[in-house]
């Protein structure tokens, strides 16, 4: 080996060392950024030439050091983990959210909510039929019935003001997610690209990873690896991502808590559903679809409509069944139409409208009223069937409470391992900065002593004793 080999080994070590240095760099600059994934240089030891000659003896040391790669220290496992349990803990975490909210504006138990609403009314039967000719009574009466037709018609609304929420919001996720599958398809290309041209596509990579998480978090979608450092993205078993290609979603069907036709997330490029079976946008579509089919809040508005139409149905019945302070015969209480939450209404105007007594018992009987007032108390009455509706949303809203709360442990957990695996530890990088650091001094003093050598051959010799 000639002294000027060692030149070329000192350099190599030279460039391994302050390539390291940039590595080292790059690190503690992106400690801070999310979704960054550390990065450590790959080297190997460069081997000895074989002899030239035929009895050349094998005396040498190797060639210095080969700068291989730049490893991005991620671990593809825990990033599918990641992307799953995202996917699970969207699905959870939006049907949560709606059911709390809805849960939320029942009031229950208080003085605002509608149980206290109905209470009061047949309280107010039950004043009236102590007194059917008291006008105040007649008064209280009508206020507590407009109260409760109103808040009725109020909790419908409000239902329908959150289906109208989360359709808009459904619309928003899947732009969200076209957006973010058109990025990724791009990052695609740059990958190969840049892969091809022999250069280190680690921080273009770590973009990627970011915006596949995000398309799994709304659509449960699931990361296969393609060829060229490309990956394709599937939902349900079909490519929304494949290379450089990204297909797109759309909502089709209802627009409104009233259609027909629920929503319906599909292929843009072809008819039916896209088979989304978790993440936020599955998530909102089970809120919105029929009650029949399970949807929260069409399930909500029947329970309303149902309460609606009982308390018309059960007062109207006894109504029409006595007589009023003058001796006419009583007709409807209420009227309803459709949608009956929203349309019932008190008939009534002042006490002469009432017919609280049974007919030929006299201007002082108040049997209809005192009937009327025991109503709540009966199977079926407009009191037990929102009891029932507000006892099965607040136990289904608790078990998709403790089912998010689950699903967000899950997630959280398999988003700390993969920090653990991946983030920067400025400790580690400090001691990589001094390794680098000493090594690279040690191959520049090298390269001054081969310098120095060549100096002494190329200038001195020949001069002794001059």
């Amino acid at each position: 080996m000639s002294t000027f080999s060692g030149l070329n080994t000192a350099y190599t070590g030279l460039t391994a060392a302050r390539k390291g240095l940039d590595v080292v760099g790059q690190n503690v600059a992106n400690a801070n950024v999310a979704g960054y994934t550390r990065q450590r240089l790959n080297t190997s030891a460069v081997p000895s030439l074989a002899p030239a000659g035929r009895f050349a003896a094998p005396t040498g040391v190797g060639q210095g050091v080969s700068v291989d790669s730049i490893a991005r220290l991620g671990s593809q496992q825990l990033d599918t983990r990641v992307r799953s349990t995202a996917a699970v803990a969207g699905y959870s975490a939006v049907r949560a959210n709606a059911l709390i909210e809805l849960e939320d504006g029942f009031k229950e138990p208080g003085k605002n909510g509608l149980s206290t609403a109905l209470q009061n009314f047949s309280a107010a039967w039950d004043g009236i039929s102590h007194n059917p000719s008291d006008n105040t009574a007649a008064a209280v009466l009508l206020s507590a019935a407009s109260s409760a037709a109103g808040q009725i018609a109020n909790g419908y609304n409000a239902v329908r003001d959150q289906w109208n929420s989360t359709r808009s919001g459904l619309n928003d996720m899947v732009t969200e997610l076209n957006s973010s599958a058109k990025q990724l398809a791009s990052l695609n290309g740059a990958i190969r690209s840049t892969l091809a041209s022999g250069a280190s596509a680690n921080e273009l990579v770590d973009q990627r990873n970011a915006l596949a998480t995000t398309i799994a978090a709304l659509s449960g979608a699931t990361v296969r690896e393609s060829s060229d450092g490309m990956v394709d993205v599937l939902i349900d078993g079909n490519a929304l991502v494949s290379g450089t290609n990204a297909r797109s979603l759309q909502v089709t069907g209802g627009k409104t808590m009233d259609d027909a036709q629920e929503p319906v997330v599909g292929w843009t490029d072809r008819p039916g559903s896209a088979g989304i079976g978790k993440g936020e946008i599955a998530g909102a579509a089970s809120l919105l679809a029929a009650a029949g089919n399970g949807g929260v809040f069409a399930q909500a508005a029947a329970s309303y409509n149902e309460v609606a139409a009982s308390l018309a149905s059960s007062v109207n019945d006894l109504h029409r069944q006595g007589a009023t302070t003058a001796g006419k015969t009583g007709g409807d209480f209420f009227s309803v139409g459709t949608p009956a939450a929203t349309t019932l209404a008190t008939l009534p105007t002042d006490a002469s409208g009432i017919a609280s007594g049974r007919p030929g018992s006299g201007t002082l009987d108040g049997g209809i009223a005192d009937q009327i007032a025991q109503l709540g108390s009966k199977a079926g009455s407009a009191d037990k069937v929102w009891s029932a509706f507000v006892t099965a949303t607040a136990s289904q809203s608790r078990a998709e409470l403790q089912q998010a709360t689950l699903a967000d442990v899950a997630s959280s957990s398999a988003l700390d391992l993969q920090l653990s695996n991946a983030s920067v530890d400025l400790d580690e990088e400090n001691v990589n900065l001094l390794m680098y650091q000493h090594a690279y001094q040690g191959a520049s003093r090298v390269m001054s002593a081969i310098d120095e050598m060549l100096d002494t051959l190329i200038n001195r010799t020949g001069i002794v004793g001059r």
